[in-house]
């Protein structure tokens, strides 16, 4: 079901599946850099139903159907995110208690909230192709999307799920990690103050982040850390190997319960 939620005085586009807060464990899942609530397509309702729990699905602003944003976004936008939107959302939602599921930039912001806020709320994190620092190849892949979205289909693809907000959506971010000042870009100091249990996730030819990011993640975060490496797939496990990274998150999810 689609509804909408006011956080900082602006519409977030949200989407539930499954049982509600306070009858269930809630998975919140944040997207990708370049993804909003409906390019989950079906994996949050059958990660939800392979686990029994609810599932909050939502488009950060100026992503798919939320408000637009404000350009450009400053380089510390998904510390915005982590410590002050989700913070929030959260609240305004009713969820008390919570898996975070963040894909890519929603990884990088699960990371944020769950090191550097007291995340009460929180029982556990999982990420996927997460980033905690930025690396050359990632700059090198961000730099080809560009060239796609100028002279390619990547626009057009986009746009069916960004409709008004696909420009926004796309020079917001790729701006944002192009900017010469974005290799200094580190979240290392949030890992060690994440106590709750993670699932790392990472695609073993992902054309945006190398191994590296992973082995960060499992070498210095402050909780226990299960890292899952997957062959013969890119950027996006729960797409590109769907059931592999179902049954790992749900593994994962039901041994939190």
């Amino acid at each position: 079901m689609q509804t909408f939620i006011e956080v900082n005085g602006k519409r977030l586009e949200v989407q539930w599946y499954g049982p509600p807060p306070g009858q269930a464990l809630t998975l919140l899942f944040l997207h990708e850099g370049l993804g909003c609530a409906a390019m989950w397509h079906d994996f949050p309702g059958e990660l939800a139903a392979a686990t029994g729990c609810g599932a909050l699905v939502f488009s950060r602003l100026g992503y798919g159907g939320s408000d637009e944003c404000e350009l450009p976004r400053p380089l510390r936008f998904m510390h915005h995110e982590g410590l002050g939107v989700l913070p929030e959302l959260l609240e305004k939602a009713g969820v008390t208690e919570c898996v975070l599921v963040g894909h890519s930039d929603g990884g990088s912001i699960g990371i944020i909230y769950a090191g550097g806020t007291p995340a009460l709320p929180l029982r556990g994190l999982i990420t996927e192709a997460a980033h905690v620092f930025c690396e050359d190849l990632t700059v090198q892949s961000i730099q080809a999307a560009r060239e796609r979205y100028r002279e390619g289909d990547l626009r057009e693809k986009l746009q069916k799920y960004h409709g008004p907000n696909v420009d926004g959506a796309f020079w917001g971010w790729n701006d944002a990690w192009l900017h010469p000042d974005f290799m200094q870009w580190n979240l290392e100091e949030y890992l060690p103050g994440i106590r709750v249990p993670l699932l790392a996730i990472q695609g073993a030819e992902d054309p945006y982040g190398t191994p590296a990011q992973v082995e960060a993640i499992v070498n210095q975060a402050g909780g226990r850390v299960e890292a899952l490496v997957l062959e013969n797939c890119g950027h996006a496990p729960h797409r590109d190997h769907p059931e592999s990274t179902l049954k790992a998150m749900r593994d994962f999810i039901l041994r939190l319960k």
